[in-house]
């Protein structure tokens, strides 16, 4: 299958009954598919006149009981952010995939890592959401269905990280239900028009995006940060190979991680002692479980195929947990094979030469840029 063919089978593994819409390369066969199953099975689906309005569709959908999700990328992601906003805000637990474009703007329809910070920080304010990163086909199928427990027992918006490469390219994996494996599923219930008379059989439905003074939105506020602060130490994810006793360990995120973990077998077999890890979990982001696979480690090397944003998250990850020295391989919008990091580690070729990250200071310690 098509990477976006597997999303389409895998939300309705997962359950989804409403997809609403608008296309743009390269997630359209994500609507294509999910309309013929749509068609097959009664179930949902909107194409509406731009992405804002997806977005607020999939927000009403999900009011009314019902499981949706949408789809986009680069600028439709860029457009998204005021729903999913408002999603963050009112806790709706909507799902959204992106399948990565180049950018800004219009760029290329092909393949980029250049929307992590978008889909981890875009909208204003503080708004709160998890964000898986995809690397394979199985990983697609994996994380759209686990997207949707999530999504519904958090009660944030949650994303599924694709890529455009993953979008197009065919890969073989392993189709499943959800439940003969005993895995959840997202319960839905109508946020709205529930029976009874609002204020005497039941509480009303009172869901805000707006507040007239400072103290109630500092109050919610306060209330989804402790809510997400909690919970976040059960959703992080990643994966790691190789990194005790490293002198170098590799990171990297999405399908570069596949290079990145095939570059560090290579370089282990070279006799350099090369570590890898992935952070599946984006938002929130593994730090301490990063921190402790550099420990002891001479450096490690980010490796993206976008110019730091990966590493941002990952200093911002390291700050205050270790001392490492970090290096960068960045190719903004171009893929990037473990032959060339490889060449980059040997070679010493980091894009942006090397800094230190700061650790704990001790006391009477001058921290040093």
């Amino acid at each position: 299958m098509t990477g976006n063919e597997v999303v389409a089978w895998a939300a309705a593994a997962a359950g989804a009954d409403m997809m609403c819409g608008y296309p743009i390369t390269p997630q359209n066969e994500i609507m294509h598919t999910w309309a013929v199953l749509a068609k097959e099975h009664g179930l949902g689906f909107l194409q509406t006149e731009d992405e804002l309005s997806a977005g607020f569709a999939t927000i009403g959908a999900v009011m009314a009981g019902r499981r949706a999700f949408s789809a986009t990328a680069g600028p439709g992601n860029i457009l998204m952010q005021e729903p999913i906003s408002m999603a963050e805000m009112m806790r709706i637990p909507a799902v959204w995939i992106i399948q990565q474009r180049g950018g800004p703007s219009t760029a290329t329809v092909i393949y980029s890592q250049q929307e992590v910070r978008l889909t981890c920080l875009g909208g204003n304010g503080e708004g709160h959401r998890i964000v898986y990163s995809t690397s394979s086909h199985q990983d697609l199928f994996d994380y759209t269905i686990k997207a949707f427990a999530t999504a519904w027992r958090t009660r944030f918006p949650t994303f599924v990280l694709g890529d455009g490469y993953q979008a197009k390219m065919l890969e073989a994996l392993t189709l499943y239900n959800p439940e003969d494996r005993g895995l959840p599923l997202a319960t839905p219930e109508p946020f709205v028009g529930k029976p009874g008379t609002p204020g005497q059989d039941r509480l009303p439905a009172h869901f805000r995006n707006t507040f007239s003074i400072e103290d109630e939105l500092y109050e919610v506020l306060t209330l989804n940060i402790r809510d997400y602060e909690e919970t976040a130490p059960d959703l992080v994810e990643f994966e790691q190979d190789g990194c005790e006793g490293a002198e170098a360990v590799l990171v990297a995120h999405g399908i570069v991680s596949r290079a990145a973990r095939e570059a560090a077998q290579a370089l282990r077999a070279r006799g350099v002692r090369a570590g890898y890890f992935r952070p599946i979990t984006l938002r929130p982001f593994p730090g301490a479980a990063l921190a402790d696979a550099v420990r002891g480690a001479g450096w490690l090397l980010v490796v993206e195929s976008a110019y730091g944003q990966l590493e941002s998250l990952v200093r911002e990850g390291l700050y205050g947990r270790a001392t490492v020295n970090v290096r960068t391989y960045l190719r903004p919008g171009v893929g990037i094979t473990a032959e060339e990091i490889v060449d980059a580690v040997e070679g010493g070729d980091g894009h942006a030469g090397s800094t230190v990250v700061l650790g704990p200071r001790a006391e009477g310690q001058v921290g040093a840029g």
